[in-house]
């Protein structure tokens, strides 16, 4: 046994390639058989893994900077269960999946356990005994601990991580949801929706506005829909030059990320889904297309527990080890953001990215991610990815859908980022450093548009927000009902945000000073601006066509001011939405067609429609969640994405989708 000892000396142990022990000066047959130097932790799997595979998961072990369990259970070589029990034996440990009583209630404790992966167990008159879900590092370290405290073995149980998650979330999952649903509440209750009145607010502001309105009205009809006119007109122009502001900054290009897989940090990604079961393949298979090693990546699939459908689906799928389902008790208010809230904690990675149902994000998305937090400094606490819509053909709707979100995306949010301005989120592809979440409060359960509103709460604690040229491809309503339910639900959500953050004006400016203060106030309030100047110049402009005095010189300074009004803002409003959606879409080699262009005045009085619906539901169901129907488009089948090099982002090729 000379050899062995040797071996063990230089911390290598010799196997020959069949998984059998070497010894050095045996018999012929056993010189015979090629022997390798293997690392003493990793005998313990073999008979489970043969050996070439043990070496390669060792190599990638190296590579990636992680445990050799880690690597195993990714790449589905050993189950997660499995892992454990290997590891427990080989650690001398008891396995503590059968024997786990003592779960926690409060959800406090519960959260606790969920990220450090231990569970204290007092012990009456002696030491505590722990539950452990150890993984990689936290292995090596618990193998030193054992080595220095020969005790220690008594009091250690091991559980398979997913297992330790299973239990909580089936032991704690109402009060975990019930805690989501009042942190911020609880935290900062002036920073959450939950303590707005709006039924109050906007009584208030209809007697303050409306009477003394309704006054000016009844006495000087003309002066009153002029006062109306400049004021609305003035918002709406102010919101208009802010996206041409957009068109004439070219965002700069951004280098290729070059981290090596061992500088990469643990990456966790949310995918709420209620209702989605027919989205659930496609949506798996581009999350598995994501180019990021697996050993540090976690995808937890949030459902709702009564959501039968969406479970089934994500059931009848063989999950990869990374990815998981959380099921998130039905109590509270029934929206996305408690559903994101309520999963948080079930989360590892030091960085957390939300994506929707139907989303299908570039492949290389999280370490361009990864790259932008490392460039911007640590005042980055978030960053946002372009979205864009990939079924514009399919209709009307979906094609001025499709011209907005590039107006939107390729044109306004990047000169906000470059201004340092608060950025209102999209609702999905936003990455955030997880201690920063953390520290402002999460997401709001009860505001409805929960991504502008996190948006200006991080610019609120000094937090900056980049926007990047990865893109995620995103699914458009392609009717007018679903296009307009959604658009209710996003300006009800503005004005939620808007009231919460201006209901102490001072404090706001404080926070993001005067400009941000500016920039906030134009891009929740310029929508409804829209929704409510557009008909009224556009009736006083088909007025004058009607009475044929349209174009001819006017008579009173009234009249030149209404028209100089009316067609100031109509020539503008249109030139500009149509200027943005030049730009937006040549930054990713389009171009709208005609009908997109001469559609822009029906889309805006459709906008009209949503926005007073959305001022019905504010008063009347203010934490209503209208549902976006998702899986209808004719987007094809999955597959064909490509890595985006450097800014702009281009086109996805069609043939990748017809």
């Amino acid at each position: 046994m000379v050899g062995d000892a040797g071996a063990a000396r230089k911390g290598r142990s010799h196997v020959s390639e069949d998984g059998h022990r070497h010894q050095r000066g045996g018999t012929q047959g056993a010189a015979d058989t090629p022997a390798v130097s293997v690392a003493p932790e990793l005998l313990c799997y073999l008979g489970h893994v043969d050996m070439a595979a043990l070496l390669a998961a060792d190599a990638r072990a190296r590579l990636v900077g992680v445990g050799i369990d880690e690597v195993l259970v990714a790449s589905g070589a050993l189950d997660d269960q499995t892992a454990t029990e290997i590891l427990a034996r080989d650690l001398g440990l008891p396995s503590a999946t059968h024997g786990l009583r003592d779960l926690p209630d409060d959800p406090a404790v519960a959260e606790a356990v969920l990220r450090t992966g231990t569970l204290v167990i007092p012990n009456e008159g002696g030491r505590p005994r722990f539950v452990m879900a150890a993984r990689g590092r936290i292995v090596r370290r618990l193998r030193r601990a054992l080595r220095r405290d020969a005790d220690l073995a008594a009091r250690v149980g091991l559980i398979a991580p997913s297992e330790l998650a299973r239990r909580i979330g089936d032991a704690c999952g109402p009060r975990l949801a019930l805690a989501a649903a009042g942190r911020l509440l609880r935290a900062d209750p002036l920073k959450s929706a939950a303590t707005l009145r709006p039924g109050r607010i906007v009584g208030l502001g209809a007697a303050a506005v409306g009477l003394p309105l309704a006054l000016l009205l009844a006495l000087a009809p003309g002066a009153g829909i002029l006062a109306v006119q400049v004021v609305l007109s003035l918002v709406f122009l102010a919101w208009i030059a802010l996206r041409l502001a957009g068109c004439l900054y070219v965002p700069p290009e951004e280098p290729a990320p070059r981290l090596d897989d061992r500088a990469l940090p643990v990456y966790s990604l949310l995918v709420p889904l209620y209702r989605e079961a027919a989205s659930v393949p496609r949506l798996v298979a581009a999350l598995q297309a994501l180019d990021y090693p697996p050993e540090k990546l976690e995808i937890k699939l949030v459902v709702e527990a009564d959501d039968q459908a969406t479970r089934a689906a994500i059931a009848a799928l063989a999950l990869p080890s990374h990815m998981a389902e959380v099921a998130v008790a039905p109590v509270g208010p029934r929206t996305k953001p408690k559903a994101l809230e309520a999963a948080l904690p079930f989360v590892r990675g030091s960085f957390v990215a939300v994506y929707d149902a139907e989303d299908l994000p570039e492949p290389d998305q999280l370490r361009r991610a990864v790259a932008a937090f490392g460039a911007g400094g640590p005042k980055v606490g978030c960053v946002q990815a372009r979205l864009c819509i990939d079924n514009g053909g399919d209709s009307w709707i979906s094609a001025q859908f499709a011209a907005e979100y590039a107006g939107q995306f390729d044109v306004l949010l990047p000169v906000l980022s470059a201004l340092g301005l608060p950025i209102p989120l999209g609702g999905t592809s936003n990455h955030f450093r997880r201690r920063v979440l953390d520290q402002v409060g999460g997401w709001d359960p009860y505001n409805v548009t929960e991504d502008a509103d996190l948006g200006i709460r991080l610019a609120r604690a000094g937090w900056q927000t980049r926007v990047i040229s990865s893109s995620t491809y995103e699914e458009a309503p392609v009717t007018r009902r679903a296009w307009i339910g959604q658009r209710t639900r996003w300006l009800k959500g503005w004005a939620q945000t808007l009231l919460v953050h201006g209901r102490w004006p001072g404090a706001l400016v404080r926070d993001i000073g005067p400009g941000g203060t500016l920039a906030l106030a134009l891009l929740t309030a310029g929508p409804y601006a829209a929704a409510l100047v557009h008909p009224l110049c556009l009736g006083l402009f088909l007025a004058d066509i009607v009475r044929g005095v349209a174009g001819l010189p006017c008579t009173t300074i009234m009249e030149v001011a209404t028209s100089a009004l009316t067609y100031t803002t109509l020539v503008a409003g249109y030139g500009g939405a149509a200027v943005t959606m030049v730009v937006g879409l040549g930054r990713r080699g389009m171009r709208p067609g005609w009908r997109t262009i001469a559609g822009t005045p029906i889309y805006w009085l459709l906008l009209s429609v949503a926005a007073w619906r959305a001022v019905i539901e504010l008063v009347r169901r203010p934490y209503h969640w209208q549902k976006t129907e998702h899986g209808v488009a004719r987007r094809g089948a999955g597959g064909g994405l490509r890595s985006s090099a450097s800014a702009p982002p281009q086109p996805r090729p069609e043939a990748a989708w017809s």
